[in-house]
């Protein structure tokens, strides 16, 4: 019997894709580039925003990172001020939540957004202390896929990685799941494709939060 449930943020219990492109376009445009679309966004987050800061750059076409150290100082302050843009749950997963937590199984958020944005998003979205835990980028964590911050999580929650679940919608998540010896749960409403999850080959795969209600009940 599963004891807690850990999940990402970004793109698996909140939809901030709008908040990101924005960011980012933002940060793009004081440059000289072009704004960053929604699909290009989406493949180039998942691994903190200073992957996003350098993907983007490379795509925009600053090879060689010139605008990098600046770009990710522009970033870090557009970010704080739009993080909440346009940010919304995703369907059916608020109702999954407090169902789980009428279950008492402990839910915890593993991001690697940075911690202060992440505790924002969340708690302007299911408001504070709705989570047992939140742990985000900068909070003394290596970034996922490393799984050091699925372990605090369980140990915090006093279960073993066996008795855990990992919600996740990219590679990366996928990753830390399978690292920290955690069941992983795919979810396909988020910023990839199903094929990109299939091939990591997660313990389920879902469409909606209520598919996978049954193995709780």
């Amino acid at each position: 019997m599963y004891k807690c449930c850990i999940f990402d943020l970004d793109g698996t219990i909140i939809n901030t894709i709008h908040s990101l492109a924005y960011s980012i376009s933002l940060t793009m445009e004081h440059f000289g580039y072009k704004p960053v679309d929604v699909d290009h966004t989406k493949k180039f987050v998942g691994d903190g925003f200073k992957k996003l800061v350098e993907r983007a750059l490379i795509y925009s076409g600053d090879e060689k990172l010139a605008h990098y150290e600046e770009a990710l100082a522009f970033y870090e302050d557009t970010f704080e001020k739009n993080c909440l843009y346009k940010v919304e749950p995703y369907d059916g997963m608020a109702e999954f939540l407090k169902f789980l937590k009428d279950k008492e199984i402990k839910i915890g958020v593993l991001t690697n957004k940075g911690h202060e944005r992440a505790v924002e998003c969340v708690e302007a979205v299911y408001g504070s202390g709705f989570f047992d835990m939140i742990i985000g980028e900068g909070n003394g964590v290596k970034c996922k896929p490393d799984p050091s911050g699925a372990f605090m999580t369980a140990e915090r929650f006093h279960a073993k990685p066996s008795e855990c679940l990992y919600f996740g919608d990219t590679n990366t998540d996928m990753r830390t799941g399978i690292n920290a010896g955690m069941d992983t749960v795919a979810v396909t409403w988020g910023f990839r494709e199903r094929e990109e999850l299939e091939a990591f080959h997660p313990k389920y795969i879902i469409g909606h939060p209520s598919e996978i209600r049954h193995i709780f009940e």
